[in-house]
């Protein structure tokens, strides 16, 4: 049990790379604590908040801590793509919405979640995206959320490691959420879209979740117990170079 007994806090848990992950979490012995913009998920472990409202970060951190006593890790997992636009297109709303989920509620939860850290000597793990390396075709902000995530990722480690916390992300390229499948769904040429997303990845497929959940599940344990700073790219090697189909 590469996580006995650690308690996690999970944003963005209840669909896609997020429900994976509390998946992998709870199997390999992790109590955790799921945060959710969807109501309906409102359960004892799955905590409904916006987690670009701090006060919704503080109460489900408080929470957590009431109940367990202490938190072990944060995984910023929460997060939007849309709109898929040019930078130019982009309206100011949308550009606020992109970077107070995506990376002001990093803040939250570093800021409350901190003082149980450095007691448990924890760690921090975000969920980024290649985009934030190399940039995406019609989605400039978006990609601009994901590089803020990186950057801040190395420089929190560099800050926290004097208190032995860990910040590490991870970085997918494609992967088969269901928002993606639902987007997929509506293009008229569907299926040339799911053969490039297929081919984007020279180990030749688009991923479901769990593969990006066994990497996380690592980075928490102590098996990575010397690696900080780290933004881990676990997208079947997009990252040396896209190839048109």
């Amino acid at each position: 049990m590469h996580l006995d007994n650690k308690i996690i806090y999970l944003t963005g848990g209840t669909k896609g790379i997020g429900l994976e992950c509390a998946r992998a979490y709870a199997a390999q012995g992790a109590t955790v604590v799921t945060v959710s913009n969807d109501a309906a998920s409102n359960t004892e472990d799955v905590l409904f908040a916006d987690v670009s409202k701090e006060e919704d970060v503080r109460r489900t951190i408080q929470y957590t801590l009431d109940k367990y006593g202490r938190i072990d890790a944060v995984h910023n997992n929460a997060g939007i793509a849309h709109p898929a636009k040019p930078l130019h297109e982009t309206t100011g709303q949308q550009w606020d919405d992109l970077f107070s989920i995506n990376v002001k509620s990093i803040l939250y939860t570093t800021k409350y979640a901190f003082a149980a850290l450095r007691e448990s000597k924890g760690c921090i793990l975000n969920t980024s995206s290649l985009v934030g390396e190399i940039g995406q075709e019609n989605h400039a902000a978006y990609s601009g959320t994901k590089g803020a995530m990186n950057a801040l990722t190395k420089s929190m480690a560099l800050d926290y490691a004097p208190f032995h916390i860990r910040v590490n992300a991870v970085a997918p390229a494609g992967v088969w959420t269901p928002m993606l499948r639902e987007w997929n769904a509506a293009q008229e040429n569907a299926q040339d879209m799911e053969r490039y997303l297929n081919e984007i990845h020279p180990l030749g497929y688009c991923p479901e979740g769990d593969v990006i959940a066994d990497v996380c599940v690592f980075l928490l344990s102590e098996k990575a117990r010397f690696v900080t700073g780290l933004i881990m790219p676990v997208s079947g090697g997009a990252e040396l170079g896209y190839r048109r189909i």
